[in-house]
């Protein structure tokens, strides 16, 4: 019966209840001859259950319980209006809602004893309240009381392990096999019951019931199997699927389960030879064997962390994900199960390539996306990073790492407008994650000095040297631009000796800091920390220009020419260098 049929009902029935006279208003009729009083009350209470009905239906439940009271006030006898009360005050949140709703069902059962949906109530408050011996009383009255009703076995039975009397309950499901037959629900909560309970001769036998009666039900020796493994049984649980399989060798799922319970049995090989068959099966649902390459991957993955080399399982998930490939070709998730696999074995372009065919093929997967965008900057494709990341942000425009990738993109590229919108975009993304703001602060620095936005610059170092004093990356950039720049020089050499402190052997942060004491006009400091730059054999031509000047600073001319001569070689030379070599002295 509908909600809407079954409303109609209970109207129906309550006007019904409402016209039979009680034997006291009877009475009452006989001595105070008021026929028109005695209509006006049942028009009365007709018209204050409808409004009652009306706001119920509305789900205004406090108009519609003050209604319903005023019909239960006109006549106190009529047991579906108490029904209506309790049902209202049930759905109230309060304890004092469920007490009120029982005195409620109590005074509707009291008046009317057949009607199947008053017990069903009863027993939903009583269980409510914690009163379970209550509720399940009321669901055995109610099948003593009214025929048809013994399809509530279940939910009796479940009141009864909810009380933790498990006894009653298996009772309760041996009634229901007498009357349905062996079934699944009586069948899988007996087994439960028994392995629970240590019982594990029963409950064998309870599983072996249900595959009797369903010889074909393949979920049920899955089921069953599943059980069995988990109870320490796994032996008996591959005897069982493995009989399943002998007469239904069409049973995919079955298979895909006999492997898993054979490679948790150490027994590699049969493992394999049943994944290889399931791989094999247009039957088997593809997210099923996209799941067993996700642990596949996840084995390969832990062997990696481990260092542990196994070219045999890598040569066998290489062959699962080709017969993937080949027969869902266009399944993103094939695709994106492979990119991970590819990750895995370190295989970044086949990862690459992977990961752009899911999401060429419509996958809404974020990780595809981010880890397509993460090869490409590892690859240093970023003309194409940039316009993944522009599409990967009309799918994703609140995830903070697509912002970082498209404002690192529009960075490499100089696109310093841009770039720091997309940067300062991810940060707003990220407050939860102060170490990535900080990194996020760093490069909108670099973003904001070549923008020649030098305030901001300053700022977004300064945010970023907060959290991290020891930041290398901005230490040298931060000092080297105000180097570039001629200001805040003391603040620069403090920065640039700090770099050097920390990284004494670094070429790179070697020059910085001398040309810091370039700009503070500390030539002879600049000369020995440049020298001990290129002594380590890394020196590049910058480092044989800033050398250069500073020698000329000191005077030595000669050596000074020669230094920037080495910088030519060193880069094929450039206007300002020909210059300085052609006039020796700076431009």
């Amino acid at each position: 019966m509908t909600k809407r049929k079954f409303h109609l009902y209970i109207i129906l029935a309550t006007i019904q209840l409402l016209v039979v006279v009680t034997p006291a208003y009877s009475q009452k009729r006989k001595s105070l001859p008021e026929p028109a009083t005695a209509d006006a009350r049942l028009r009365e209470a007709e018209f204050f259950f409808t409004e009652a009905e009306k706001y119920f239906i509305l789900e205004d439940y406090a108009k519609a319980l003050v209604y319903f009271q005023r019909v239960a006030d006109l006549n106190p006898t009529n047991a579906t209006v108490h029904y209506k009360m309790a049902e209202v005050l049930a759905k109230g949140t309060k304890e004092e809602d469920l007490q009120k709703a029982e005195q409620s069902i109590a005074l509707a059962l009291k008046y009317e004893k057949k009607n199947k949906y008053f017990y069903l109530l009863a027993s939903n408050i009583y269980a409510g309240l914690g009163q379970f011996e209550k509720a399940t009383e009321a669901l055995e009255t109610m099948m003593k009381e009214i025929k048809g009703t013994d399809d509530y076995l279940f939910e009796l039975a479940a009141l009864y392990l909810y009380d933790k009397k498990e006894g009653e309950a298996l009772k309760v499901y041996n009634r229901a096999e007498e009357i349905m037959g062996v079934n699944e629900v009586s069948s899988l909560q007996k087994q439960r019951i028994y392995f629970e309970k240590g019982k594990v001769t029963e409950a064998i036998a309870e599983g072996e019931n249900l595959l009797i009666a369903f010889p074909d039900e393949e979920r049920y020796v899955l089921g069953f199997a599943e059980i069995l493994s988990q109870n320490g049984q796994r032996a008996k649980a591959i005897q069982y699927v493995e009989n399943f399989i002998k007469d239904h060798p069409e049973a995919g799922n079955s298979k895909m389960m006999l492997a898993g319970f054979y490679k948790d049995d150490g027994q590699e090989q049969k493992s394999r030879n049943y994944v290889l068959e399931v791989f094999d099966d247009p039957q088997v649902d593809i997210s099923s064997k996209v799941l067993m390459m996700g642990t596949y991957n996840n084995t390969l993955a832990q062997n990696k962390s481990k260092k542990i080399n196994d070219t045999e399982l890598e040569s066998f998930v290489l062959k699962l994900f080709e017969k993937l490939e080949s027969n869902y070709a266009l399944d993103p998730n094939v695709h994106l199960v492979g990119g991970d696999l590819f990750m895995t074995l370190e295989k970044d372009d086949l990862a690459k390539s992977e990961y752009l065919k899911a999401v060429r093929n419509g996958s809404a997967s974020f990780e595809a996306w981010q880890n397509l965008l993460y090869l490409e900057t590892q690859t240093n494709e970023i003309d194409s990073l940039i316009v993944h990341s522009e599409e990967a942000l009309e799918l994703f425009p609140n995830q903070a790492m697509v912002h970082y990738f498209n404002g690192y993109a529009h960075l490499r590229k100089k696109h310093y407008r841009e770039a720091s919108y997309s940067l300062e975009q991810a940060k707003k993304l990220s407050t939860a994650s102060p170490s990535f703001v900080s990194e996020l602060n760093a490069m909108l620095g670099d973003c904001y000095n070549g923008a020649k936005e030098y305030a901001k610059s300053d700022q977004a170092y300064d945010q970023a040297l907060l959290f991290n004093p020891n930041n290398d990356i901005v230490l040298n950039n931060y000092s080297y631009y105000l180097s570039l720049r001629n200001e805040n020089l003391e603040k620069a050499e403090k920065m640039s000796s700090q770099l050097v402190k920390n990284f004494p052997d670094n070429a790179s942060y070697l020059d910085t800091h001398a040309w810091v004491l370039y700009a503070r006009q500390k030539y002879k400091e600049a000369k020995k920390v440049m020298e001990k730059a290129i002594e380590g054999g890394q020196a590049t031509a910058t480092h044989f220009e800033h050398y250069g000047d500073i020698l000329f600073q000191l005077g030595e001319i000669d050596s000074a020419v020669i230094q920037w001569q080495k910088a030519k070689q060193k880069e094929g030379g450039n206007a300002s260098l020909d210059k300085k070599i052609s006039n020796r002295k700076l431009n």
